[in-house]
């Protein structure tokens, strides 16, 4: 039992919580998600079952595509509706402001990560801080906001659509947001609509799972960007044995598969000797 299974997430549920809920189901043990979902947000949750697991981090670098909405003039400790309120103040943004802040966010910037986030500072997680109310600087990272619009607005609450880069922070994107429109926010509500070439309409639910009405997606349909070629018996083998081989095929990644069109190995340029391509991931 392996392959990609595309889940929608419910709000109330933590992305361990599914991955956990559907290993019970399934009777499995070897299940991984690639890319964590708040609890309050819902959405595109993909898993990786089996021999599939061995892609997870290929997934997790994917882009997301996200629904957010915002919700001006309040400022909470987790920068989203489920913490306290810490700060509120009044607010007269127009639409024209928003549409254009929402434009100068394109592009790349240095992203202040959220004090409630697993990211660890000194062998700690950060909300490990927040919790015990210590002190800590927040760290920073380099994150790309491909498209960023706005497609609801009424008064102080409005709708983005967004597509980003791994390691984007939708509630610090919020507080951004906010920051620039020279006022505070918090993010209502969040949905994310797809992770790489994975769809809402991929998704099945937890209910599907439990009635057998789900379908696994093949290591190969997760990995459409890389070239594939299919090798007879004699190369199976020496893929099989996980072996060196010189690169005639011209391409510096290369998904191989047996005459059954069953993925083998991903195999990528070694860099000891780039004529040469040595196993990426064993299939």
């Amino acid at each position: 039992m392996s392959g990609i299974l595309v889940v929608y997430k419910d709000a109330g549920m933590t992305s361990r919580d599914v991955v956990n809920e559907v290993g019970k189901l399934l009777h499995i043990k070897r299940i991984g998600h690639t890319g964590t979902l708040d609890p309050m947000a819902t959405g595109v949750l993909v898993l990786c079952v089996g021999k599939a697991t061995k892609i997870v981090e290929l997934l997790t670098a994917t882009e997301k595509e996200y629904i957010a909405e915002i919700t001006l003039g309040i400022e909470t400790d987790t920068l989203d509706s489920t913490g306290m309120i810490i700060k509120q103040e009044e607010v007269n943004i127009t639409k024209a402001q928003v549409e254009e802040v929402l434009n100068s966010m394109i592009g790349s910037y240095e992203q202040e990560v959220p004090l409630y986030s697993a990211i660890h500072v000194d062998g700690k997680k950060l909300y490990e801080y927040a919790r015990n109310k210590e002190q800590v600087i927040l760290p920073s990272r380099m994150v790309t906001i491909k498209s960023l619009e706005l497609i609801e607005f009424e008064n102080n609450i409005f709708k983005v659509k967004t597509t980003v880069s791994k390691g984007t922070y939708i509630r610090s994107l919020v507080r951004d947001i906010a920051k620039k429109l020279g006022t505070i926010g918090t993010m209502s509500k969040l949905e994310r609509t797809r992770q790489g070439k994975f769809h809402l309409e991929d998704c099945v639910t937890l209910s599907d799972i439990k009635n057998e009405q789900y379908q696994f997606l093949d290591i190969k349909e997760a990995l459409v960007e890389y070239p594939t070629l299919e090798v007879d018996q004699e190369l199976e083998a020496r893929i099989r044995n996980g072996q060196v081989l010189k690169n005639t095929f011209g391409q510096p990644t290369i998904l191989f598969l047996n005459q059954n069109q069953i993925p083998l190995a991903l195999y990528q340029t070694y860099e000891k000797d780039k004529e040469y391509l040595k196993p990426w991931k064993m299939f």
